[in-house]
């Protein structure tokens, strides 16, 4: 026995100094590029399980990822989706571990995981403290190698309720939902491993057996066919010799061979239709079949994408969005998979637009191109996005292991990032006009119009209708009533090394990075937390006032200004600002929240400078403008119109303006509504503007970068914007009185019910705020919360349920959301209300106990990422939180008694005071909520309002 391996650094070098110490000469001191290495050690079990390992000791976790080379094109005509399903099977039980702790334990342990499926792969991530680090291998060599013995027909029932929900969650129940299915089921022929789709037919899932698992296990869940990456805080000899403990004996499985690609080819276009009962805005899709993974010409192709319609200088959004005015934005992009690829554009027009006006603005965008061919800029700008984007994408521990084990296990290549960029620098203008003439121009292609219903003469003339399978779920269907039954009896798998729990390691400390303030002036601080692991830069400004300076009837003027400003500067047009930005590799970004103008974005640390004199520049000069004010209103009504789609934003508008009525910023949309953006005019934007763009400013910055030359950066946009501010309204919340009532939002034809459930409590600078967040961690606190363990885990009722209390200085509400099958709407509201009355009064020293443990041990991940690192510093200029917050946090947990968490949840969690908000299809779900609701239920429109 014995390991086959090797020690390889790789490096990311792209750039004009990147790994070319000549090129530094043209740089400062301050911006001269280090090369960023990812050194990795690779070996191979005798079971042919295939190990990648890195240290990083920054933080005190580490990170596990395996990725299995199975996916939804591995499976049989009859059984779609079933890799898709046995990921959700794998996380429930195995022979060493108890039931339910993957899912339970692991954050309870302080740690996070989950799962994913795509067309070729399956992957299972976890990041845990370090002491968790044995536990971890224990829980994750138990799913691969030891799980298959002990599903039993009441689990495999159960979980076909859960991945059922997840689909009607994401496909069933929202606009443009079964695009997909549409595209597949034409692009390619019947029996191609990618005609259907990865979560698959329901029918097929209902009639999987406990025999097809354990077929499909058998053959594709062998050591052989999986890479394990694991990065963190380890130490490499003592790591290989845990792995060969916990992964060595896993039977190496039936060898799996590769599948050779299967293009297709379409020897004429396809038009197909469909009314779709949740959308708004009428949709065009045109896919053309392109080419597999690591084919030649995919790296062309992606870039093809960016230049047609990725940008707003490229000639679909030219066409469609500035000269037509057919839509808010365009899309198209290369879609490259393990046997097949697809080239795609995507136009989701506004309201009432006929979609062959789309097909021939699309057409003359081609021919645009055709005549002007590649800008060299473009290429340019592109390979710079692709650096910062590179560095982003392994900036995280967990980021790291899960590309250390996708690309080993697809490319061969641990290191294979470093390999794509250097062959990204390589395309030629020449090449994107290549892969354009033989995959796309005058090729037959597959036309997908997705229009409202109602409203099919929106569709490509000629288009055919499609055929999609639409579920009907029916009330007291016996099928769905399931559990998860008892645990399975079953004989042991026989191993040589004791796969009982190990015990926990040493605990870590978790301290807090090192965080610096400066004083910009009267009225301007900078914070910052310096980290030079990587050579990016993140960074926020805010400014004090935001929508609370907007009145109701002008509702929506302030998020309409910060579209306004991403579009261009007064001697920038849009596609030059954006041109600038990409060209450093930076993405610079406006918005408005309820009380803030926030300015946000990330750079190269040596493009720092320029970019904060681009950011300077939007802020000081935005381009306010009849031509571009027009332009974002209409974008802006058609995401109305979009957002009037979704149950789940329907819901949440609703409970909003419930709690704090139609007076008052947080109980109307940010966006405003059609109405109130509508009277809206380009005068209205200059006020806005002047009073937005000054006030108490508040900047954050972390990443590889000092004090000193962020302060320099910063101080120019300090000394023109930061003033005082004393015009800050006041707003009353309305008597909360309708605490008990239920509300009931028809959208007909709904597969699922969305519940929002909850009451306001207390604003982020209350004494108790910590406390309610540590009170509801046990009830709705992730997947181990019991609102998930019971609705989810439990009854197969919803995909997910969770509860939380949002963040602000004003008050601010307790939430319950969840979607749950439609059938069980009564029955999901009888069990979270009950939960809810009974949380405070069974509460256990158990339970406390659990909470501080988890919190405490969640903090070892707090400052992980620069956006986490961001979070940190805005929790403490906003909040006024001290530069250790955490620690005093943690100690205010620790000394909270039983006594305190039932106070709290009597207190703040009152289930009396609560408000139900029910989103479903009336004409199958009144009657439950009704029955529910003692027969006191109020019905409102889409908008929040009585009908």
């Amino acid at each position: 026995m014995g390991f086959k391996k090797w020690l390889l650094i790789s490096t990311i070098c792209i750039g004009i100094a990147a790994c070319n110490p000549s090129a530094t000469d043209t740089l400062s001191p301050a911006q001269t590029e280090k090369s960023f290495t990812l050194d990795y050690e690779k070996f191979t079990l005798d079971n042919g399980l295939e190990v990648v390992l890195h240290v990083d000791k920054s933080d005190p976790i580490v990170a596990l990822t395996t990725v299995v080379h199975v996916g939804s094109n591995r499976e049989k005509t009859g059984r779609t989706g079933f890799a898709h399903f046995f990921e959700h099977m794998a996380f429930n039980d195995s022979e060493n571990v108890p039931r339910g702790w993957n899912r339970k334990a692991i954050p309870d342990w302080g740690g996070s995981r989950n799962g994913g499926t795509w067309s070729d792969g399956t992957i299972y991530y976890e990041v845990v403290p370090k002491d968790a680090f044995d536990k971890i291998l224990w829980i994750d060599s138990d799913r691969l190698g030891y799980m298959i013995n002990t599903v039993t027909q009441s689990a495999l029932d159960k979980e076909k309720q859960v991945v059922k929900n997840e689909k009607r969650q994401r496909v069933d129940n929202a606009a443009y939902g079964y695009t997909q299915e549409v595209i597949r089921k034409a692009l390619y022929p019947e029996g191609h491993p990618y005609s259907w789709t990865v979560i698959g037919a329901l029918p097929d899932l209902q009639a999987a057996t406990l025999e097809d698992l354990r077929e499909f296990y058998d053959q594709y869940y062998g050591a052989a066919n999986a890479t394990l990456a694991i990065a963190g805080d380890i130490d490499i000899a003592e790591t290989k010799a845990k792995v060969k403990q916990w992964f060595g004996e896993i039977r190496r499985g039936e060898d799996v061979m590769k599948m050779a690609p299967m293009p297709v080819n379409l020897d004429a276009s396809k038009s197909l239709y469909f009314e779709d009962n949740f959308a708004k805005l009428p949709e065009l899709r045109i896919t053309y079949p392109s080419v597999e993974s690591y084919h030649g010409d995919e790296l062309a192709l992606e870039i093809l994408g960016q230049i047609m319609g990725g940008t707003k200088k490229s000639p679909l959004y030219t066409v469609i969005v500035e000269q037509q005015k057919l839509a808010p934005n365009v899309s198209s992009y290369n879609n490259s998979m393990e046997l097949a690829g697809e080239f795609v554009v995507r136009v989701r027009a506004n309201a009432g637009v006929d979609l062959d006006d789309v097909k021939s603005a699309i057409e003359q965008a081609f021919a645009d191109f055709e005549d002007k061919g590649v800008d060299p800029l473009d290429l340019k700008r592109i390979i710079a996005e692709q650096e910062t984007s590179l560095y982003g994408r392994v900036s995280t521990i967990l980021g790291k292991s899960n590309q250390l084990a996708t690309d080993n296990e697809f490319a061969g290549d641990p290191s294979y990032t470093t390999e794509y960029a250097k062959k990204i620098q390589s395309i030629t203008p020449d090449d994107v006009v290549r892969v354009y003439n033989r995959y796309v121009k005058d090729k037959p292609a597959i036309y997908t119009s997705f229009v409202p219903k109602g409203q099919a003469d929106l569709a490509l003339q000629g288009a055919e209708l499609a055929s999609v399978w639409i579920e009907d779920v029916k009330s007291g269907v016996a099928n769905e009533d399931v559990s998860e039954g008892e645990v399975a009896e079953y004989e042991k798998t026989p191993t040589k090394f004791d796969r009982s729990e190990p015990d926990f390691g040493e605990l870590p400390l978790v301290k807090m990075p090192e965080i610096w303030d400066k004083s910009l002036g009267e009225h301007a601080v900078l914070y910052g937390i310096e980290n030079s692991e990587t050579p990016l830069v993140a960074f926020s400004i805010a400014i004090d006032g935001g929508r609370w300076l907007e009145s109701p009837e002008k509702n929506g003027m302030f998020s309409l200004l910060a579209r306004l400003m991403n579009e261009g500067t007064a001697n920038k047009t849009p596609a030059e600002l954006e041109q600038a930005i990409g060209l450093l590799g930076s993405n610079i970004s406006v918005s408005m929240s309820s009380d803030q103008l926030n300015i946000s974005g990330a750079t190269l640390s040596r493009n720092m400078e320029e970019t904060i004199a681009l950011v300077e520049e939007i802020m000081a000069e935005p381009r306010l403008t009849e031509a571009e004010f027009d332009k974002v209103k209409s974008a802006a009504i058609t995401a109305i119109k979009g957002r009037e789609a979704n149950p789940n934003s329907i819901a949440s508008l609703a409970f909003s303006k419930l709690l704090y009525g139609d007076d008052h910023p947080l109980g109307l949309p940010g966006s405003g509504s059609i109405a109130t953006v509508e009277a809206l005019s380009l005068e209205d934007m200059k006020a806005a503007y002047n009073t937005a763009i000054r006030g108490h400013m508040r900047i954050h910055v972390a990443g590889d970068i000092s004090a000193d030359r962020a302060a320099e950066a910063f101080q120019p946009i300090a000394k023109k914007f930061a003033a005082d501010r004393d015009d800050m309204p006041s707003y009353d919340i309305p008597a909360q009185t309708l605490g008990g009532n239920v509300y009931f939002i028809d959208v007909p034809g709904s597969k699922q019910s969305v519940l929002n459930i909850g009451k306001l409590t207390v604003s982020s600078t209350h004494a108790d705020a910590n406390k309610i967040n540590f009170t509801n961690e046990k009830l709705g606190g992730g997947i181990s919360g019991d609102l998930a363990q019971t609705l989810r885990i439990g009854k197969g009722y919803t995909y997910g349920a969770y509860s939380w209390v949002t963040t602000g200085k004003e008050v601010q509400p307790f939430k319950i959301s969840t979607s749950v099958r439609a059938n069980v709407t009564g029955p999901s509201l009888e069990i979270i209300r009950d939960m809810v009355i009974n949380y405070g009064p069974d509460f256990t020293d158990d339970h406390a106990e659990m909470i501080k443990k988890k919190l405490i041990k969640e903090n070892t991940r707090a400052f992980e990422s620069l956006n986490a690192k961001l979070g940190t510093l805005i929790d403490i200029s906003k909040y006024g939180k001290s530069k250790n917050f955490v620690e005093t946090e943690q100690q205010e947990l620790v000394d909270m008694s039983v006594a305190d968490f039932k106070n709290i949840a009597a207190t703040y969690l009152a289930e009396p005071d609560m408000i139900y908000v029910v989103v479903g299809d009336k004409a199958t779900q009144w009657e439950a909520v009704s029955e529910f609701a003692d027969g006191k239920i109020v019905e409102l429109d889409i908008y929040g309002n009585p009908k």
